[in-house]
């Protein structure tokens, strides 16, 4: 079966904050927002003046921590006191999560998206990822529901962290490296070749756009290298995720991340950032333990991705081989791989990462920077 999920609309638009009762209005007069102290600050005061001017009664509450089970029965519990079956969740993908969990939680409930930034696709996914407390991730739930309104302001994400950027960049660019080897067995199937379709668009766009929207970014201008870069990092990332067909086809890479994440040491990278090294052990597995393909790894350095495991520090051996043996990828999906993925490949591969990064950049990696 052929399944596409996705948000029933989507608004891009610079200053779309000042805007943005006029979209939630129709939809509602009572919403509960979910945000962060920092998120919230970048939207107002231009959205709750908008909220206010469109007659939307609200109550905001500052969340901190992961997407969690404890934090999304906390956030229902809330919503059902105030009667409000819209939640808005205003922040970057732990927030969105946590909010789209809360609203597919709810009878009759709604979800409304504002990221602040483009490091992922969350304000799009058809999932909402689960962490402990401490940020390590435990499962993935696919969604019911969908967020009715996207709304997205470039002039806020113009202003975040180029890192941001650059993590939603490469987070976006592993649907093409992770989806297109399942081509290899399957040619024909509909729902891969438009999964593969999408995540190569978003290629395209940032072979063209993708230097000059990170220079935009760092000079915080609402360019339309940055404004196509957004889009590629949340809508067409978010389509690629949204299409789901018979056979399973979940991401190696993303799998290692997702074994990364139970880290302590690595839980200073950004998603995207640990996508962008786990997508160089994949490239190594893919190739039988050689050399990874060649233009994935000019662009992990070009976005400024770790690509040794050097925070670890002296731990680093032991959690090689720890992490090779624990990788969390479903069974049924390995017969539609063309490699395979055995612990000890899987830790050749991670031994492998270190040749491929320069003096320089592994003195940054083992100070904990990931950027420069």
């Amino acid at each position: 079966m052929l399944a596409i999920k996705t948000p029933q609309t989507w608004f891009h638009q610079s200053g779309i904050r000042h805007d943005a009762g006029k979209y939630i209005a129709p939809l509602t007069r009572h919403i509960l927002i979910i945000t962060s102290v920092k998120a919230w600050a970048q939207v107002n005061p231009g959205l709750e003046e908008s909220l206010r001017a469109s007659g939307i009664r609200w109550q905001t509450e500052i969340m901190t921590g992961y997407c969690t089970e404890d934090n999304v029965a906390r956030y229902v519990q809330r919503a059902k006191k105030l009667g409000v079956q819209f939640i808005i969740g205003v922040g970057g993908g732990r927030v969105l999560d946590t909010a789209k969990a809360v609203a597919d939680t709810l009878e009759g409930g709604e979800s409304i998206t504002i990221p602040t930034l483009a490091a992922t696709c969350a304000a799009w996914s058809p999932l909402a990822v689960f962490y402990t407390d401490e940020g390590a991730q435990i499962s993935s739930q696919a969604l019911r529901t969908l967020p009715r309104l996207v709304l997205v302001d470039s002039e806020v994400i113009a202003r975040s962290d180029v890192r941001y950027l650059k993590a939603g960049i490469v987070d976006a660019l592993a649907k093409w490296y992770e989806f297109r080897p399942y081509l290899q067995k399957n040619p024909d199937n509909l729902g891969l070749q438009l999964k593969v379709q999408n995540a190569r668009l978003a290629v395209d766009i940032y072979e063209k756009y993708g230097q000059q929207a990170i220079h935009d970014n760092k000079a915080q201008v609402v360019s339309n290298a940055l404004i196509n870069v957004i889009d590629a990092n949340i809508a067409v990332a978010g389509m690629a995720n949204s299409v789901r067909g018979e056979i399973p086809m979940p991401g190696v890479a993303h799998a290692i991340h997702n074994r990364l994440t139970h880290e302590p040491a690595l839980r200073q990278w950004l998603h995207g950032e640990r996508v962008g090294f786990s997508l160089l052990v994949q490239s190594i597995l893919e190739n039988d333990i050689s050399q990874p393909d060649p233009v994935l790894l000019a662009l992990l350095r070009q976005y400024d991705m770790p690509l040794t495991l050097a925070p670890l520090k002296e731990i680093r051996l032991a959690v090689i081989q720890a992490v090779a043996r624990s990788i969390p990828f479903p069974r049924d999906a390995l017969e539609y791989l063309p490699f395979t993925l055995e612990p000890t490949r899987i830790e050749q591969a991670l031994r492998l990462t270190e040749q491929y990064v320069s003096t320089r950049a592994y003195a940054r990696d083992l100070a904990g920077q990931s950027h420069p």
